[in-house]
C-alpha cells in the first residue's frame, strides 16, 4: 500500500474552532485524479459533509425523524462497488455530488475523507462509521470538478421512476 503522505503532499491551512485552539491540520485533496490515486492506494475511505473531524470527534449523526441517536458518523463510502466497470472518476464524481447540497447549503460544513470501523447502517442504509482516523480536507476546486463530471457525465437526478430503467 502506497503511503498517503506521498499521495497528499498539501496541507489544510490550520483555522481556530473558536475555543482558542486552532484545528489539527489535515491534509488537502485538490483533483479528482489525486482524490482517485488515494481511494485506489488506501481502500475503506468514506466521505462527511460535516463541521469537520473536530466538530465530529464527540458526537455521532442523528437520525433527524426519529430524533434518534447513531452509533456512529453517517458517511457514504468511496471504493467503487464490484459491478462498477465506469472510470473510478466517475464513482467518486457521483459520490461526492449526491450530498455536496449539504455543504452548498449549510457553509460551516466541509467534504472530509475519512476511514473508520463500520458499526451499522443509518435510516437511508448508509454506512454508519465509529473508530474515525480522518485523513484529509476536500477542497472547493475537487467538489466544482466533481460537480461538472457528475453533470456531464451522467443523467443526473433522474431515477427508477422517470421512465425507462429498471425498478
Amino acid at each position: 500500500m502506497h503511503d498517503i503522505d506521498a499521495l497528499l503532499n498539501d496541507r489544510a491551512p490550520v483555522e481556530d474552532d473558536g475555543t482558542g485552539a486552532p484545528d489539527a491540520a489535515l491534509r488537502r485533496v485538490s483533483h479528482l485524479a489525486q482524490l482517485a490515486a488515494v481511494v485506489r492506494a488506501w481502500p475503506g475511505l468514506h466521505v462527511r459533509y460535516s463541521e469537520g473531524p473536530d466538530a465530529d470527534a464527540t458526537r455521532s449523526s442523528v437520525d433527524t425523524e426519529s430524533g434518534l441517536e447513531l452509533p456512529g458518523l453517517s458517511v457514504n463510502p468511496l471504493d467503487a462497488e464490484l459491478w462498477w466497470t465506469r472510470p473510478l472518476e466517475d464513482w467518486l464524481a457521483r459520490q461526492l455530488s449526491q450530498y455536496q447540497h449539504l455543504a452548498e447549503n449549510e457553509p460551516e460544513r466541509i467534504a472530509w475523507i475519512l476511514r473508520g470501523r463500520m458499526c451499522g447502517r443509518g435510516p437511508d442504509c448508509e454506512p454508519l462509521i465509529d473508530e474515525v482516523e480522518p485523513v484529509a480536507i476536500l477542497d472547493d476546486a475537487l467538489l466544482a470538478e466533481a460537480r461538472e463530471r457528475y453533470e456531464r457525465e451522467f443523467d443526473a437526478g433522474r431515477g427508477p421512476t422517470d421512465g425507462g430503467g429498471e425498478q
